[in-house]
């Protein structure tokens, strides 16, 4: 994630696309990198790694999700657990669906 990846010859192509590799066009992570950026500008990159290592840990969840898919899978087993001991009935596996206009 600290990585810094720079172009060898800078041209207006590599200016052009040298957003691609950023959060930033995406409102989800953005703000998380650019904390992340600051933190990481301001300390230095060596010493930057050990300082704002929650920022970058809060940005390498945004863009990954691992926690949150971690919780939606032991959910998941729990209520498939729930299904098999018979505590829960086949109907009731599932959690019903959101209504079509609940949005």
């Amino acid at each position: 994630m600290a990585a810094h990846f720079a172009p060898t010859f800078r041209t207006p192509l590599t200016d052009l696309t040298g957003g691609i590799m950023t959060h930033q066009s995406f409102t989800k992570c953005a703000d998380f990198e650019m904390r992340a950026m600051e933190c990481l500008e301001a300390y230095g990159v060596q010493v930057g790694r050990s300082k704002c290592q929650d920022y970058l840990d809060d940005l390498r969840e945004c863009m990954f999700q691992t926690k949150q898919l971690a919780r939606v899978n032991a959910m998941r087993q729990e209520r498939h657990r729930q299904w098999i001991m018979g505590e829960r009935s086949s109907e009731n596996h599932y959690a019903p669906a959101a209504r079509i206009d609940g949005y």
